[in-house]
C-alpha cells in the first residue's frame, strides 16, 4: 500500500510540474476590499486578454500569474460592488496591489448561507472568528477540537478527546483536510486521559466548524464536520524553536527563489514523565505518557492558476499507566498503547477557465496500534484468574489501518456568483483487528457523488441546494442524502438561516466486526438561526431538532435497533469593540436530548451530554509591557451516569443512576514578549508562556466506573487538579511568537 501510494503521489507531482510556465512572468497579488477597509472575499479577477483569472479568497486576498511584458488589463467584479478594470504596465516580476470597490447602491451585500456553522476563515475585520481566534482559548493545548469547545452546540468532556456535538457522540463529528477525510485527528484514546491532536493548527488557514446541516459535499458524520483548508504559500522564510519542560520542538518553512513554491518541516517531542514527578498525577504513570510527531510539505504554483500542495505528518504515542482493580482490593489494573500513525495528504485547487474550476485530492493514512491490559498483584507481577470478570483483564488487541481517497469536485460559476458544484469520491478501508491472537479483518470500499448548487433567487434570498448518494461494499447498502439551506437578510444586516438535511454513518469497526448485517445510521436535522454582525460585535441565536434513527445497539442483540433526538436552543455573542483592546465572547448552549443505542434499556439521556453549558472567552494584549493574556471559562450542569448490567433473566436493567455535580473550570495563559538577540543580523522574535488550567483547583467528576458486581464505582477525574506549563519560544524571519503563544498554551 506504502509502494502504491508513493509511485501515484510522484506521477502527480511530475505531471502537475511539468504544466508549470518556464518563461518569463508577472506575479500579480493583492488585496480586494471595499471602501471601509473590509476584505471582499469571492471576487472575480480577470485578465481580459486571456480570459484567465482567480478568485478572492475569504481574505479577499489573490494571485496570479501573467506572461504579458506588454500592458495588462484586469477586471475586478463582485457581487453588491460595481466593476472595476485595471490597468498594468509591468515593471517588475512581483507587484503588490491594493484594490478598493464601491458598493453598489441599494444592495445589501453577500447573503451567505450558514445555518448550523461557525465559518472561521482569514477575514481581518468584523466579528467572525479566524483561525487564530479558534486556537487562542486558554487552556486547549494546540488541539482546534479542544478549542472548539468553547462555542455553542459542544459539550465539554473532560475525559476524552473529539467534539462532541448536539447529543452525538465524538465519533459522530469527522476532521476533513482541503476536502479529504482526516481518520485519527488525535492519538489513539487512553481510558480517561484526552489525546493530543496529530496536526499542527496553524497549518490551516480556513476552520469551518459546523454543527448541523453541512454541505453535501461532505459525508459519513452524523452530527458534526469540521472543514479545514490548509495554507498556501507563506509570506516569507522562517524558523521556529520552543522548548517547554513537557514538550519540545524546532521547524522551518522556505520559499523558493522563484517565489512559485515552498517546502518546510517540523518536528516536535513531547514527555510528561518529569512533570508528572513533580505534579502528582492519578493514575499512576509508568511510561510517559511520550508523543513524537513530525511533518512535512511542500507547495508549487502550477501554471497561471493552480497550486499543488502536498502535507505528510508522522505521529508515535506510548502511554503506560495502573490503577487499582476496580472488582478487587488488593489487585492492579494496567493498561498500556504504544503505535504509529501517518497521513498523507496530496491536493490541486486551480481554475480551467473563467467558468471552471478544479478542487482535486488524494490522502492515504496508515495506523497501527498494541493495546495490552494486564492484572498485576500488589508486587507488579502479572495475575491470570479465571472467574468471571478476571478472566477479559489479560488482553492484547492489535490494530493495522489503511485508509486511502481520491476526490474530484468541479465547480461551474454563472453570473451574479451562483455556482454548480458536483463531484465524486472513493475510499478504501482496509482494517485488521486482533485480539487475543484471534483476527477480524474489515475492508469497505466506499463510492460517493454528490451535486450542490448556490443560487441567488432575490437580491436578499439565497439558497443552497444539494444532495450525496453514497455506497458501502462492507455493508452492501448505499444511500440517497437530500440537503437544502435557505436565507434571507434584511436591509439592517440581519440575517435569517434555514436548513434542512439528511445524514448518515457507518458504525464505528468495534461494532462492525461483531455482526453480519449492518446498516447505515441515520439523523435528520431542522435549524433555525438569526444572525447579525456589525460593528465589530456578532449575535447568533439557533435552534435546531435532530432525530436519530437505526442507532447502534448491543443490548439485548447486536444491531441497528436505537432511536432517539436532540433538540435545544445555543446564543454566541461577541464583542471587540466595547471596551478598548478588548476581545471576547459568550456562549450558552440548552441541549434536550434522548437516545437508545448501545446498552441503554430505553431513551436516556446520554452520558455524555448536559442541559445547560455555558462560556466565556477573553482576550487582551498590554502593548506597552508586551505582554499577551488570556483567560477562558466555561460552565456546565451535571451529566447522567447509569450502571446498566444484565439481570438473572438475561435482561438490561439500570441498577444505578445519578447525575455528576456542576462542571466549572477556568484556565489562564500568558506571554511575554521580547527579542533575544537585538545585535543580529536576522532577528529573532522571542517570548516566554506561561500558564494554568482548572486555576480554582475545582473538582471535575465526569461520571463513574462501576464494578461488575456494582457494589464499587470510582468517580471519572482529572489526572490532577491543576495543569502547569511555562517554556520559551523563538521564530527568524517571521514573527511567529503568537502562533507558539496560541499552540502551545
Amino acid at each position: 500500500m506504502k509502494l502504491f501510494h508513493l509511485k501515484y503521489l510522484l506521477t502527480a507531482v511530475v505531471i502537475f510540474v511539468c504544466f508549470t510556465q518556464s518563461i518569463a512572468q508577472t506575479s500579480i497579488m493583492g488585496t480586494v476590499m471595499n471602501n471601509k477597509k473590509q476584505p471582499v472575499n469571492n471576487a472575480s479577477i480577470v485578465i481580459k486578454e486571456t480570459n484567465v483569472g482567480v478568485t478572492a479568497d475569504s481574505s479577499g486576498r489573490f494571485r496570479l500569474i501573467d506572461t504579458n511584458k506588454v500592458n495588462i488589463n484586469l477586471e475586478i467584479s463582485a457581487m453588491g460592488y460595481g466593476s472595476r478594470e485595471i490597468v498594468l504596465k509591468p515593471a517588475d516580476s512581483v507587484m503588490n496591489l491594493e484594490i478598493i470597490l464601491k458598493e453598489e447602491h441599494q444592495m445589501l451585500g453577500e447573503v451567505v448561507v450558514e445555518a448550523g456553522s461557525f465559518e472561521a476563515s482569514d477575514k481581518a475585520k468584523g466579528a467572525t472568528l479566524t483561525p487564530m481566534d479558534a486556537v487562542t482559548v486558554a487552556g486547549n493545548g494546540g488541539d482546534i477540537a479542544n478549542a472548539l469547545r468553547f462555542l455553542p452546540g459542544s459539550q465539554q468532556i473532560g475525559e476524552k478527546e473529539g467534539l462532541f456535538v448536539r447529543g452525538g457522540t465524538g465519533a459522530e463529528t469527522k476532521q476533513f483536510v482541503d476536502g479529504a477525510l482526516l481518520p485519527n485527528p488525535n492519538f489513539v484514546s487512553v481510558p480517561g486521559l484526552p489525546q493530543p491532536a496529530h496536526l499542527n493548527p496553524f497549518l490551516f488557514r480556513g476552520i469551518l466548524f459546523s454543527s448541523g446541516g453541512y454541505s453535501a459535499l461532505y459525508g459519513d458524520a452524523l452530527s458534526s464536520a469540521l472543514i479545514l483548508q490548509t495554507v498556501d504559500l507563506p509570506d516569507k522564510s522562517s524558523a521556529s524553536l520552543h522548548i517547554f519542560p513537557t514538550s519540545q520542538g524546532a521547524g522551518f518553512q522556505e520559499i523558493t527563489k522563484n517565489d512559485k513554491g515552498s517546502y518546510g518541516a517540523d518536528v516536535s517531542y513531547g514527555n510528561q514523565h518529569l512533570y508528572n514527578q513533580v505534579v502528582p498525577q492519578q493514575p499512576d504513570y509508568f511510561h510517559g505518557p511520550e508523543y513524537f510527531t513530525a511533518d512535512g510539505n511542500f507547495r508549487i504554483r502550477t501554471g497561471k492558476t493552480g497550486i499543488l500542495k502536498f502535507y505528510t505528518n508522522y505521529g508515535f504515542s506510548n502511554v503506560g499507566m495502573q490503577n487499582p482493580d476496580i472488582d478487587s482490593n488488593n489487585l492492579i489494573s494496567s493498561f498500556q498503547t504504544k503505535g504509529i500513525n501517518m497521513y498523507s495528504n496530496l491536493s490541486y485547487h486551480g481554475i480551467l477557465d473563467k467558468h471552471w474550476k478544479i478542487d482535486a485530492v488524494t490522502a492515504y493514512g496508515y495506523n497501527t496500534q498494541k493495546i495490552v491490559t494486564a492484572l498485576l498483584d500488589s508486587s507488579k507481577q502479572q495475575v491470570i484468574i479465571a472467574d468471571t470478570p478476571y478472566n477479559a483483564k489479560n488482553s492484547l488487541t492489535r490494530i493495522n489501518s489503511n485508509f486511502a481517497q481520491a476526490r474530484t469536485v468541479l465547480t461551474r460559476t454563472f453570473a451574479h456568483r451562483q455556482a454548480l458544484r458536483f463531484g465524486a469520491e472513493y475510499f478504501l478501508n482496509n482494517d485488521n483487528y486482533q485480539y487475543n491472537g484471534v483476527e477480524f479483518p474489515l475492508k469497505d470500499n466506499q463510492l460517493a457523488a454528490f451535486a450542490e448548487t448556490d443560487i441567488y433567487l432575490t437580491q436578499n434570498i439565497a439558497a443552497k441546494a444539494g444532495i450525496r448518494y453514497e455506497y458501502s461494499s462492507l455493508l452492501r447498502r448505499s444511500n440517497l442524502a437530500p440537503r437544502l439551506s435557505m436565507a434571507y437578510k434584511f436591509y439592517n444586516g440581519g440575517q435569517i438561516n434555514l436548513a434542512y438535511g439528511i445524514f448518515y454513518e457507518k458504525p464505528e469497526p468495534v461494532y462492525l466486526i461483531q455482526y453480519d448485517n449492518p446498516e447505515f445510521t441515520k439523523a435528520t436535522h431542522y435549524i433555525i438561526n438569526y444572525q447579525k454582525k456589525a460593528n465589530n460585535r456578532l449575535l447568533r441565536i439557533e435552534a435546531y431538532y435532530k432525530k436519530y434513527d437505526q442507532l447502534v445497539t448491543t443490548a439485548p442483540v447486536l444491531g441497528n435497533h436505537g432511536v432517539g433526538y436532540a433538540k435545544g436552543i445555543e446564543l454566541f455573542f461577541r464583542d471587540k469593540k466595547t471596551f478598548k483592546n478588548f476581545d471576547y465572547w459568550i456562549t450558552y448552549t440548552y441541549l434536550d436530548t434522548r437516545r437508545q443505542f448501545l446498552n441503554y434499556p430505553y431513551e436516556l439521556r446520554p452520558d455524555f451530554t448536559t442541559p445547560h453549558t455555558a462560556s466565556f472567552v477573553l482576550k487582551r494584549f498590554f502593548q506597552d509591557i508586551n505582554l499577551s493574556a488570556n483567560l477562558s471559562y466555561s460552565l456546565a450542569t451535571g451529566r447522567p451516569y447509569y450502571d446498566i448490567r444484565a439481570n438473572a433473566e438475561d435482561k438490561t436493567f439500570i441498577y444505578e443512576k445519578g447525575i455528576t455535580s456542576m462542571y466549572n473550570t477556568m484556565n489562564l495563559s500568558f506571554a511575554y514578549l521580547f527579542t533575544m538577540f537585538k545585535k543580529r543580523k536576522g532577528k529573532d522574535y522571542s517570548g516566554i508562556g506561561f500558564g494554568v488550567n482548572n486555576v480554582l483547583g475545582t473538582k471535575q467528576i465526569f461520571g463513574y466506573n462501576f464494578s461488575y458486581d456494582g457494589l464499587n464505582k470510582v468517580p471519572i477525574t482529572l489526572p490532577s487538579a491543576r495543569n502547569y506549563y511555562i517554556g520559551l519560544f523563538m521564530s527568524f524571519g517571521i514573527d511567529r511568537r503568537e502562533d507558539f503563544i496560541n499552540e502551545n498554551l
